[in-house]
């Protein structure tokens, strides 16, 4: 049985994006409810069924990130997860994001990128901007040293 264990405890900005994504849903469902006029059944339909995206949604980003266990690494999206065996990881290194606009390059920041060893590349969901490591850049650079540090010690075992 594998035991998935993520290296950090998560940030407290995932609450700021489940309380605002409450209150977003919230304004959906009275400007629905205002705009089509609905009476007591479309209401408690309307309410349910984004009650139930909230739920769904608010699970999920309290599940984003990235975990470890001795057999690799597992990344959880909002939307879907990926596992990584150890052996087909090449590095696992810092890279600096940079957007552009047109003549313009805005920086973002650092992120955690995966390379695989079939070349391509795996994108997390630790970047140093984030939820979990904004004020806490210290705790970002420490999950970057464990997850080297676990992949170093599966090459070698």
């Amino acid at each position: 049985m594998e035991t998935w264990e993520r290296p950090y405890t998560p940030g407290a900005g995932r609450w700021l994006v489940i309380g605002w994504e409450a209150f977003a849903l919230a304004l959906l469902a009275w400007s629905s409810i205002e705009t089509f006029g609905l009476g007591w059944h479309g209401v408690r339909l309307v309410t349910c069924a984004l009650a139930v995206i909230w739920v769904l949604g608010a699970y999920r980003i309290l599940q984003m990130g990235a975990y470890v266990s001795p057999d690799g690494l597992r990344i959880h999206g909002l939307l879907r997860s990926r596992t990584i065996p150890w052996d087909q990881i090449a590095h696992v290194r810092l890279h600096e994001v940079n957007h552009r606009i047109g003549p313009w390059r805005i920086p973002s920041g650092l992120t955690v990128l995966i390379e695989r060893r079939d070349g391509t590349t795996v994108d997390t969901e630790l970047w140093a901007q984030g939820v979990d490591f904004h004020s806490r850049p210290k705790v970002f650079r420490a999950v970057y040293r464990e997850l080297r540090e676990r992949h170093l010690a599966a090459q070698n075992a």
